[in-house]
């Protein structure tokens, strides 16, 4: 009875386990489109998430890529463009974890 009983727990917790990452799994990612307009100093690049506008980000003169999130003061300045986006998305609060 004793070897029984283990098993059935070792069963229920995968069960539950396995329900726990289908749960994860439907965590759908927002969908976020980039796209560009021309501006006197070069591109300016828009972040939207369907027709709602995240931010912008654009490269300043000294290589860096400038962030600013809609509705906030903050302006960090990025290495790459990927980090800039990033940071527009995580302060809209869109980021999703990757659970694969």
């Amino acid at each position: 009875m004793i070897v029984q009983e283990e098993f059935d727990d070792e069963t229920s917790a995968q069960s539950e386990f396995e329900e726990y990452i289908d749960q994860l799994a439907e965590t759908i990612a927002p969908e976020i489109e980039i796209d560009s307009v021309p501006d006197e100093l070069g591109e300016l690049y828009r972040v939207w998430n369907s027709y709602h506008l995240l931010g912008t980000f654009y490269q300043n003169l000294e290589g860096k890529w400038v962030a600013q999130a809609c509705n906030r003061d903050e302006r960090p300045c990025c290495d790459t463009p990927e980090l800039a986006q990033l940071f527009i998305i995580a302060v809209n609060g869109l980021l999703v974890a990757d659970v694969a």
